[in-house]
């Protein structure tokens, strides 16, 4: 079965019709797989990181040239850079992500049908929601373990307050956040 029967009437007065993502297996929109492959790429790239030098040296070779000539330059004011560029980066995948989700559904003349198709967009908005933290899931990854092996490397310095690399990555990248969701009208 391909459609499934909705109780609410439509104009008509006959009972509305929608097709299912879930009943319809062909429909590829809805499909996670693309998203769950990626999940699989990360973890796969953060078991391997001690065990494929491969993997570890060209992170080193991308990163110690320009996050790691930050951070050698000045440790605090290096990482609020380095903190703030990847926070910048998250936030406009997340304003795109939800300027694709506004498009979608913001659609007044088109309201009933939308209402109509709410099992079928479900799994779209699910996706788009998904992707900002799928897609940036192998950065974040390789930039965590990068930040690890740096950071062992320089006997694990302490940044204001006293704070290890971790606390002060995660205080200010809220910070930032916010900052930037306020300024650029992200929820």
């Amino acid at each position: 079965m391909t459609e499934i029967d909705i109780l609410p009437k439509n104009k008509e007065g006959k009972e509305a019709v929608i097709s299912s993502p879930f009943a319809n297996k062909s429909a590829k929109e809805g499909s996670f797989t693309p998203l769950i492959i990626f999940m699989i790429f990360t973890l796969i790239f953060a078991g391997l990181w001690d065990k494929v030098p491969a993997i570890k040296k060209a992170i080193h070779f991308a990163l110690d040239p320009s996050a790691g000539a930050l951070l050698n330059w000045n440790l605090n004011l290096g990482m609020l850079i380095v903190v703030l560029i990847i926070t910048v980066i998250t936030r406009v995948e997340q304003k795109d992500i939800q300027k694709q989700m506004k498009e979608s559904k913001d659609h007044p003349e088109k309201v009933m049908e939308l209402q109509k198709k709410q099992f079928a967009m479900m799994p779209k908005q699910m996706k788009l929601s998904m992707r900002a933290v799928i897609y940036t899931g192998i950065p974040f990854v390789l930039f965590f373990r990068w930040f690890n092996d740096y950071f062992i490397a320089a006997d694990s310095p302490r940044f204001l307050l006293g704070l290890t690399w971790f606390w002060f990555y995660l205080i200010f990248a809220m910070i930032f956040s916010s900052i930037l969701r306020k300024w650029w009208d992200v929820v």
